[in-house]
């Protein structure tokens, strides 16, 4: 998969996972104001739409290919496992960083693979997958940022989320803020501020 790597000072390493239409430099400013001495490994999405790239194919908006999305969830777990390798970090101290569609895609890491994130930082999340059979999400901490007025991610998908996680045994929490669906630094500083208390 076409990634950055860079390696940090720290333990935490950041899964970086964009938005559609993105590319793996994305983030990493967003992740270096979270965490300047965490690694950083940035994956750029696979699938391309009208030629933007993206975690896994879509229907419609708002509308997954949910075997493409399985599919694709499963071909990113085993990258992060073998980057682990290649890279020497700890597969089991990894915090997913995504937004939007790349948000989408970590949540639904949770959904399938035990073990596969310590925490998640989810900009503006959808509930991934309804049939997962979720794992133990015991000790996974994961943040949550959503818009009340999100018109492509509404409120309640977000709040789905959080309970579903949280049924799970995830520590959850969600922040709301006044905007659509774009990320802002009033968002980014808050989540920062929720990784500084949990890592």
């Amino acid at each position: 998969m076409q990634h950055i790597f860079e390696k940090g000072t720290k333990p935490v390493t950041f899964l970086l996972l964009h938005g559609t239409g993105g590319t793996e430099h994305d983030l990493i400013g967003l992740a270096k104001e979270i965490d300047a001495d965490a690694n950083i490994l940035s994956v750029r999405g696979q699938v391309l739409e009208n030629g933007m790239p993206r975690f896994f194919r879509r229907l419609a908006e708002g509308v997954f290919d949910m075997e493409d999305l399985r599919f694709r969830t499963d071909e990113l777990h085993n990258f992060v496992q073998s980057a682990a390798k290649e890279y020497n970090f700890d597969v089991k101290n990894v915090v997913a960083i995504g937004y939007s569609n790349g948000a989408n895609i970590a949540g639904n890491l949770l959904f399938r693979h035990e073990g596969s994130l310590a925490g998640a930082i989810l900009h503006h999340p959808m509930v991934p997958d309804r049939e997962a059979n979720i794992p133990s999400l015991e000790n996974v901490k994961v943040w949550m940022g959503a818009g009340t007025n999100d018109s492509m991610c509404p409120p309640q998908e977000t709040e789905e989320l959080e309970q579903l996680l949280s049924a799970a045994g995830a520590e959850t929490e969600v922040a709301w803020f006044n905007f659509g669906h774009q990320l802002t630094m009033q968002e980014v500083q808050q989540a920062k501020a929720w990784y500084e208390t949990k890592f």
